[in-house]
């Protein structure tokens, strides 16, 4: 079942444009945007980000501006009310985002640490 109300994570306009750009080849109508967490980054958590032809048994299936999203039930906490948006600078382009669960980070910007868990830190690799 697909969550309407993206209560997890938001996507703004310009990532769910970016994502429809990215998948207008794909075969699967299913192709939607991974999100995840795992243990690691120097301030204790890292973002992932991946395209998935389907879902998981674990998975919270959402509809966000237009884009389906897979979240596993372990992200879920860690990411819940985050924006996921897309910038194109001179400085480069990519996908970020925006955590109020985040308590603190690092230069990195893939890496964050919540005020109830620090993960494990490990040094931030590009």
């Amino acid at each position: 079942m697909i969550d309407a109300q993206p209560s997890i994570v938001n996507l703004t306009a310009a990532a769910a444009t970016k994502l429809r750009e990215l998948t207008k080849e794909e075969p699967s109508p299913a192709i939607g945007l991974r999100v995840y967490v795992y243990s690691g980054g120097c301030s204790g958590y890292r973002y992932g980000m991946m395209l998935e032809d389907q879902p998981t048994a674990d998975d919270n299936v959402l509809e966000a501006n237009g884009v389906r999203v897979y979240v596993d039930s372990n992200s879920v906490p860690l990411i819940k009310g985050s924006s996921i948006d897309y910038v194109d600078t001179l400085m480069g382009a990519g996908f970020t985002v925006v955590n109020p669960n985040a308590v603190s980070g690092c230069g990195c910007g893939s890496s964050f640490r919540t005020a109830e868990d620090e993960g494990s830190p490990r040094a931030c690799s590009h």
